[in-house]
C-alpha cells in the first residue's frame, strides 16, 4: 500500500481575469503583463479567451474571460493586493456589484491553502457555479480538484452554451 499523496499542482495560484469595457481582450493581455512585469509573478500557462454572458447583472455587454496559472512566492494577501492595484491602475471603478468593468482579477486557488477572510476566500467560493470561470480553467487545469470535485466534473455539470471560445 502506497502512502504517496497526489502530486501538487505545478503552479502556485490560478487567477481569473474578465473585462467587458473597451478592448476587452487587450485589457486582459495588459493585466497579465502588469501582473508579471516585476518578475515575482511568473506566467506558467494561459487559457484561451472566452466570450461570456454577464452574470449577476445581465443588462450589460458580454465579457471576455480568461485564466492564468502563475508561480509566485508572494503570499495570497500580497498577490491580492497586486491584483487590486492593477485594477486601479487600469481604471476600474467599482460602481455596482457585478457591474461593468475594465478589468477584474480574482484569485481562484492558491496552492492547497484555505483562506476565509472578509475580503479573500480561497478557494474562490463560486468556482463551481460559474461557467465563465470553469471554461478557462478547463484549458489549464481540468483535473484540478477543488472542494472534492475536479474542474472537469464541475464544468460537465453546468450549462456552458453561453461560453464561446474566441479564436
Amino acid at each position: 500500500m502506497s502512502d504517496a499523496s497526489p502530486p501538487s499542482p505545478a503552479f502556485d495560484c490560478i487567477v481569473a481575469l474578465g473585462s467587458n469595457l473597451g478592448d476587452k481582450a487587450a485589457n486582459i493581455d495588459h493585466a497579465i503583463a502588469l501582473l508579471t512585469e516585476t518578475g515575482d509573478v511568473r506566467l506558467l500557462e494561459r487559457s484561451r479567451d472566452y466570450a461570456t454572458e454577464p452574470w449577476g447583472k445581465t443588462d450589460q455587454d458580454w465579457f471576455v474571460n480568461a485564466a492564468i496559472a502563475v508561480a509566485t512566492q508572494l503570499s495570497p494577501r500580497e498577490l491580492l493586493g497586486r491584483c487590486k492595484e492593477i485594477e486601479r491602475r487600469m481604471g476600474r471603478v467599482a460602481t455596482e456589484k457585478w457591474g461593468p468593468r475594465v478589468i477584474d482579477l480574482d484569485l481562484l486557488v492558491y496552492r492547497d491553502r484555505e483562506v476565509n477572510d472578509a475580503d479573500l476566500v480561497l478557494p474562490h467560493p463560486h468556482i463551481g457555479a460559474r461557467a465563465f470561470v470553469l471554461a478557462p480553467l478547463m484549458d489549464i487545469a481540468p483535473d484540478l480538484v477543488i472542494g472534492g470535485q475536479s474542474v472537469r466534473a464541475m464544468y460537465d455539470a453546468l450549462d456552458t452554451a453561453s461560453v464561446k471560445p474566441l479564436v
